[in-house]
């Protein structure tokens, strides 16, 4: 599956919906004939669709690199909780040596008086001597008593610290959360009208014109694509179904209801239309001859006659005709015709785009 497209910020989005839900009409044979007349479209729909697909994309971005963090937090807490465990060993440690040096100045005189200890002193060096042992022992204990200290202060200082973060990390995860879930709530709904339009059309046969939607960097495009960006593979070219004639014409790409359908290569469009068993369609003939065929639309965003780049919006994928669901319907024929077709995947891949 290919990532999504991510290049917009994450902004507010107020939907109006209202949905126009209508029952689809029977299928048909055929590849829906000549074009029908054409109505003003209202790219509005089609644009929020778009838009939120795009906001759904970020914040799922953002969501998952904040989880990312979390796991890293996660990590460290774990390492940091072996820290403090080492540092509670040391602690340990540092009071039994506390320990042994207080019972070892008590049992040398060590917190005797000074003049005390001349006067029981045999000669002057065996006073010096226990001096030096005693000054020895101070420096031990204040030495141990420093470092208790601090490995107390440095147990405590990660703790929180830790604490802190895992705090903050759970909080921003909880708001990212949100955000997606409304966003995704807005898109369903979005899509949903922009299907009921799209059915509307077709039932009527008379299909809205082309909406025009801000397209992708054509810089960055490979002269062959997909037809979509992110996808799951579904029915294939030649297999049964009870919803065909005759076997599978084309190669299924299960997407979600608005997403963009791109023209696999450059190419000129010979055909609009809606009804029919492919509902809304969009056929291309690229300069080898070939047509690429994209069916089950619930928008489309070019005009009959019009030339396209590789990887340009051409509509907005769909359910529309004869569909079981969500899909975009995608055929590579010899001629603009139903029968004419070959298996799209293997062509494809001859174009160096391997699905």
């Amino acid at each position: 599956m290919r990532s999504l497209r991510r290049h917009r910020v994450l902004v507010a989005v107020l939907l109006c919906a209202a949905a126009v839900l209508v029952a689809r009409p029977t299928a048909a044979e055929g590849d829906g004939g000549v074009s029908p007349a054409f109505v003003p479209a209202d790219a509005g729909v089609s644009a929020q669709v778009a838009r939120l697909f795009e906001e759904a994309a970020v914040a799922t971005q953002q969501y998952e690199a904040v989880r990312s963090a979390g796991d890293r937090q996660r990590t460290q807490a774990r390492r940091m909780e072996q820290l403090l465990g080492r540092e509670r060993r040391q602690l340990a440690a540092l009071n039994a040596d506390l320990g042994r040096i207080a019972r070892a100045q008590y049992r040398e005189g060590g917190g005797m008086p000074y003049t005390a200890q001349m006067l029981l002193a045999d000669d002057p060096d065996e006073l010096m001597r226990g001096q030096r042992a005693g000054r020895q022992a101070d420096l031990a204990l204040d030495t141990a008593v420093t470092r208790s200290r601090r490995a107390e202060a440095r147990f405590a200082a990660g703790k929180a610290r830790a604490a802190t973060a895992w705090r903050r990390l759970e909080k921003r995860n909880s708001e990212l959360g949100e955000i997606k879930q409304d966003i995704q709530r807005k898109l369903e709904q979005a899509q949903w009208t922009l299907q009921g339009q799209a059915d509307a059309s077709v039932a009527a046969g008379s299909c809205r014109g082309a909406v025009r939607l801000e397209q992708p960097d054509p810089g960055r495009t490979r002269p062959w694509v997909a037809p979509v960006e992110s996808y799951e593979l579904s029915a294939g070219f030649g297999s049964g179904g009870e919803r065909w004639s005759s076997r599978h014409t084309g190669q299924d790409f299960a997407v979600p209801i608005g997403t963009p359908v791109r023209a696999v290569g450059a190419g000129r469009v010979v055909k609009v239309s809606c009804g029919g068993a492919f509902g809304i369609e969009v056929v291309l003939r690229h300069p080898d001859g070939y047509y690429t065929q994209y069916a089950h639309l619930a928008a489309v965003t070019v005009d009959q006659g019009e030339r396209v780049a590789p990887g340009q919006w051409i509509g907005q994928s769909g359910t529309t005709g004869n569909s079981t669901g969500p899909h975009l319907h995608f055929e590579v024929r010899v001629t603009p015709e139903l029968g004419s077709g070959v298996d799209p995947v293997p062509w494809l891949l001859q174009h160096g785009v391997r699905l």
